[in-house]
């Protein structure tokens, strides 16, 4: 494929990435997620431990070559400011580099966002005052690793007016994406927005194309679309209802599959949309040979953190000893005379002697009292569950205390223990 090399490290470098400016769709209410997005937005949540969903992202675009990066703001963006503020200030303006954090700000008309195509059509000058070849939309709240330079070079050797970062998904669960249908040279003939009769791909009936809101578009024909759907009073605004559907006839859209580039297998991705999401993709971390690598030197994923000391395992009396088993602890964690068991305990977590911790998420912050029992749970930021309390093993008691999940994950928030206390 043209325009693009292997570095001595094996990562895939385009030099095309060098001329695209990534606007990242950072706005989003994640209502699905429930009581953890009841003062964040969904890209600002934290997962794996030490990290936020939209720090996947941003690490792609780095470690990608694209070093011009917008992040389009609108819902409870507070905490998400504030860490890409800390976190992300690295780059070089003077050499043109930025994460550029944009909030909502009515630039066109008397109101805020109405979609993901107006939000970027209310940044059309910005993007514009960068003189990009090519604008890569993103959006920000889904967990993968992906190098954009081979679907940048992909998107030009197809010749293609869009093109649209897919991935395969069992055909059962079509009706929680976009679907695209496409020809065998991956050129898409239809769009349906969550079908209930999808159509599956050629050759697989058991799998359909979803996109994952991932976009490359020429700046001259990003403005052209946008100029003509904003004067559309009929529209929703958004590029999956609104741009890419009507594109279809006239232009040439192409799917980009998300595969690896030379074995060809299904990459990781993930729409940890709701909290059942969110819950196994953390677990999945825990497993013992998980399918995203966060431990590759070669992709790093960059994040603000803490200045924290090791974890501390404490106490090595029966019954009291400081232990965790299959589990990932971070920075600052202290176990004092605790068991922890198939968990993820992320940064300055404390559990107290006689407690019991097992296949559950403490975000960070999180504070166990002495003789707590929890099991299959997410714990918010900076609980603090008193002595004695059990969670995770009564779903009648949880379900009036707490939220619990269809799959009977329990979720504990602050909100929620000062509402019982």
């Amino acid at each position: 494929m043209r325009h693009a090399a292997r570095t001595n490290t094996g990562r895939y470098v385009s030099r095309l990435t060098s001329g695209t400016l990534a606007v990242v769709m950072a706005g989003g209410r994640g209502e699905r997620l429930k009581a953890l997005t009841e003062h964040r937005c969904k890209p600002a949540t934290p997962f794996g431990g030490k990290f936020r969903i939209i720090d996947f992202v941003l690490s792609n675009c780095v470690n990608s070559g694209i070093r011009q990066i917008a992040v389009l703001t609108q819902y409870k963006a507070q905490s998400l400011i504030q860490h890409i503020q800390r976190g992300w200030s690295y780059l070089r303006g003077e050499l043109g580099e930025f994460v550029e954090l944009i909030p909502a700000q009515q630039q066109i008309g008397n109101f805020w966002y109405r979609g993901t195509a107006d939000s970027v059509f209310q940044n059309l000058e910005f993007i514009r005052s960068h003189h990009p070849t090519h604008v890569l939309i993103l959006a920000g709240d889904h967990i993968y690793k992906m190098d954009y330079g081979p679907m940048i070079a992909y998107h030009e050797q197809c010749e293609a007016d869009i093109t649209v970062g897919v991935v395969d998904v069992p055909i059962e669960r079509a009706n929680e994406f976009g679907i695209l249908t496409t020809d065998d040279t991956n050129r898409v003939i239809k769009f349906a927005e969550k079908p209930q009769d999808p159509d599956p791909i050629i050759g697989h009936d058991d799998l359909a194309r979803a996109s994952m809101g991932i976009y490359v578009i020429a700046i001259d024909r990003l403005e052209q679309l946008l100029t003509d759907d904003a004067v559309n009073e009929k529209s929703s605004h958004d590029f999956g209802k609104n741009i890419i559907p009507p594109a279809i006839d006239s232009l040439r859209v192409f799917a980009y599959p998300f595969e690896d580039v030379e074995t060809r297998a299904q990459n990781y991705w993930r729409d940890v949309g709701n909290v059942d999401a969110l819950y196994e993709a953390n677990m999945e971390l825990v497993s013992l040979n998980p399918e995203l690598n966060i431990y590759d030197h070669q992709w790093p994923i960059w994040t603000y953190q803490a200045q924290q000391p090791p974890a501390k395992f404490v106490l090595d009396g029966e019954g009291r000893r400081g232990t965790a088993v299959n589990s990932m602890v971070a920075g600052g964690c202290i176990i004092s005379g605790a068991y922890v068991s198939q968990s993820l305990l992320s940064s300055d977590v404390r559990i107290e002697e006689g407690s019991k911790v097992e296949s559950s998420v403490l975000l960070p912050g999180v504070t166990v009292g002495r003789r707590v029992s929890i099991s299959r749970c997410i714990l918010d930021e900076n609980c603090v569950i008193p002595d004695d309390m059990q969670i995770g093993h009564n779903p009648a008691d949880d379900q009036k205390r707490f939220f619990v999940t269809k799959n009977g994950v329990t979720l504990v928030t602050q909100d929620m223990l000062r509402a019982l206390l």
